[in-house]
């Protein structure tokens, strides 16, 4: 398998996210500034921030796009269709819920689900950022083509990324097609259980290395 190394990751480094006293951050103070987040104008439509859900220091961390409108009814990421079709694809492939967790690039969604604007993902990217270093996972799976834009190579195309392996600051990066496309083109679904399969191969390598 080739491993390629690629340049830094937008999720290493410093969040820029403290608390208000100065002292490291924890997972619920991150969520309560999250939730009162008005870094961008999507936070004037939203109905709920939408976090994330998991193992809170899982090996794998599954990065979406953002929510749609179940998502922001609910504050779960990857509650509607598209989200059961990945849960069926995960458990299918041998997945465990402390296996993972599921973030999304930006954490309130677009209007009508329009892909999020550059600015709408830089804005976000802090608290992404700080999940990262809270979750230390072993690998990053960007599900779809904003997250693999804005987390391994900008302006790349899915079709170009998916099914490689990228090393970035020792954590390992793959991508694969986000489930919404599934619902739209399902000869993609084969391809998404193959990566997935793929992907859960390379976390029981991992382990057995330990």
């Amino acid at each position: 398998m080739t491993i390629d190394k690629g340049c830094p990751s937008r999720l290493s480094g410093d969040s820029g996210i403290t608390e208000k006293g100065g002292k490291n951050m924890t997972w619920q103070e991150l969520k309560d500034m999250c939730n009162g987040c008005n870094r961008c104008r999507l936070c004037e439509g939203r109905t709920n921030v939408v976090f994330g859900r998991g193992n809170e220091t899982a090996d794998i961390l599954f990065v979406g796009e953002g929510p749609g409108r179940q998502e922001d009814e609910q504050g779960i990421p990857f509650v509607g269709q598209a989200g059961q079709l990945l849960e069926l694809a995960l458990v299918s492939c041998g997945y465990k819920p402390e296996d993972y967790y599921i973030a999304n690039v930006i954490k309130c969604r677009p209007p009508e689900n329009r892909t999020p604007f550059e600015e709408e993902c830089n804005a976000c990217m802090p608290y992404l950022r700080k999940q990262f270093s809270f979750i230390k996972p072993k690998i990053v799976v960007c599900l779809g083509g904003v997250a693999a834009s804005n987390l391994i190579e900008k302006n790349a195309r899915i079709t170009g990324l998916r099914g490689r392996w990228i090393e970035k600051g020792g954590t390992l990066f793959f991508a694969t097609y986000h489930p919404a496309a599934l619902l739209r083109d399902e000869s993609k679904k084969i391809v998404m259980w193959q990566d997935l399969k793929k992907v859960k191969d390379k976390l029981d390598e991992l382990r057995s290395a330990e």
